[in-house]
């Protein structure tokens, strides 16, 4: 009988597996200054060509209205950007220092009877002078405030601007006092809703107005600073361990 034993066959080792470490992070660094690069640049780029778009377009439009031996940039060998936004700055200043004065209150005065006349035309006008002078008068308080409500439901909050104290019919069938606040929609905050909101109902923010409408374009990615907090010398407050905050009343000066 025989008892010998079949050789074992040995499986020649593997080699190591070599981790790609180097080339990872080179691919990380390499993304990470695309990706710098895109938010230094894209801002400034961006900006810079919006606003040759408003110069070119006020330019072209000046163009259109004056003759040709009046605009400069038409007979010269060169092109003067911002000459047409110049005069329109100008010519509104020679408007307003006219209309401040006797005869052009007088003239403006005659020139809204005739509009007054016109079915479709005063609706329009009156409604637009009045956005106007609310929104650019030097003592009006029309998106001074930034406010946290309750909407659509109890339990969920939104971000509103305050345009002013609701007056007339509206105000007359509550008790309460009821602020006007526009609810804007993300991320055109220029299409939105208008609310009628009690005043104990509303929040008042310490975000500007400009920082509201960041984290409203940007769908809540930019976030400004909890400035209350800031001021206890936390430069990164932790959410967590906040304390509670009082709510503050809408300002009765609105």
């Amino acid at each position: 009988m025989n008892d010998e034993t079949p050789p074992t066959t040995t499986q020649p080792a593997s080699p190591p597996e070599v981790t790609p470490t180097r080339s990872a992070s080179l691919v990380a660094r390499l993304r990470n200054y695309l990706i710098t690069g895109i938010l230094v640049t894209a801002p400034i780029a961006i900006t810079i060509s919006l606003i040759w778009l408003i110069i070119d377009l006020v330019d072209n439009m000046v163009q259109s209205f004056l003759p040709v031996d009046k605009y400069p940039a038409l007979y010269l060998p060169f092109q003067i950007p911002g000459s047409g936004l110049i005069l329109t700055v100008l010519a509104l200043l020679a408007i307003g220092f006219f209309a401040a004065g006797v005869l052009g209150k007088y003239l403006v005065k005659i020139g809204e009877n005739i509009v007054a006349r016109m079915p479709v035309v005063r609706s329009v006008y009156g409604a637009l002078k009045q956005i106007f002078e609310t929104v650019l008068a030097q003592q009006s308080n029309a998106f001074r405030q930034v406010v946290l409500l309750e909407y659509p439901r109890r339990g969920v909050f939104a971000v509103g601007f305050v345009t002013g104290v609701t007056e007339g019919e509206v105000q007359n069938l509550t008790d309460d006092t009821v602020i006007n606040i526009f609810l804007p929609t993300t991320p055109n905050p220029t299409s939105g809703f208008l609310l009628f909101v009690p005043r104990r109902d509303l929040v008042v923010l310490d975000m500007t107005v400009e920082e509201g409408i960041k984290m409203v374009i940007s769908g809540g990615i930019v976030t400004p600073p909890d400035r209350s907090a800031l001021a206890d010398g936390d430069e990164t407050p932790d959410q967590s361990e906040a304390p509670e905050r009082t709510l503050k009343p809408v300002k009765s000066s609105v």
